[in-house]
């Protein structure tokens, strides 16, 4: 048996990558990494990690309906894909698909409270597992690190 290869300790002074760059690099690895993660947890829940994510997009402002090119566009993802996940949510009664009064050929949705209850479930589950995360951190240094995050998260979804 061999011993794991400890990974070389990274000294950002040696990198020849602007910040702007690394920053958006790291945020993709930990999406890698997280995204992974994710989907071995919730793999052995009713909510799957592509289910999960358009749940977690209705929890915020459960009232608001939504279409599924709606839904397409703000995830960035396509509409068939979205589509698919939708049905799985709909079949499950997580999602109800009521007529669009705008537009006879679509449908709006709206999240259950058998969605609600699943998002919810499948949440602490996540939230359990990945609370060592930030086993050492201050408070102050993941409400200010959110703060970041939130900024670069809008002025990204503000420039798509």
């Amino acid at each position: 048996m061999t011993d794991p290869v400890t990974p070389e300790k990274y000294d950002r002074k040696n990198d020849p990558s602007s910040p702007d760059f690394r920053i958006m690099n790291w945020i993709g690895i930990i999406s890698q990494v997280t995204d992974t993660r994710m989907r071995q947890l919730l793999e052995s829940t009713n909510v799957p990690l592509p289910q999960y994510i358009i749940l977690n997009h209705f929890v915020g402002q459960p009232k608001n309906g939504k279409t599924v090119s709606g839904i397409s566009w703000a995830l960035q993802q396509p509409q068939p894909g979205i589509t698919k996940t939708v049905r799985k949510l709909l079949d499950k009664g997580f999602l109800r698909a009521d007529e669009n009064p705008d537009d006879g050929r679509s449908k709006t949705l709206f999240i259950t409270d058998a969605g609600t209850t699943a998002h919810k479930k499948a949440e602490e589950k996540l939230e359990i597992a990945m609370a060592e995360t930030f086993d050492g951190w201050r408070e102050w240094e993941k409400r200010d690190f959110f703060g970041f995050l939130d900024r670069l998260k809008s002025q990204l979804e503000d420039n798509r």
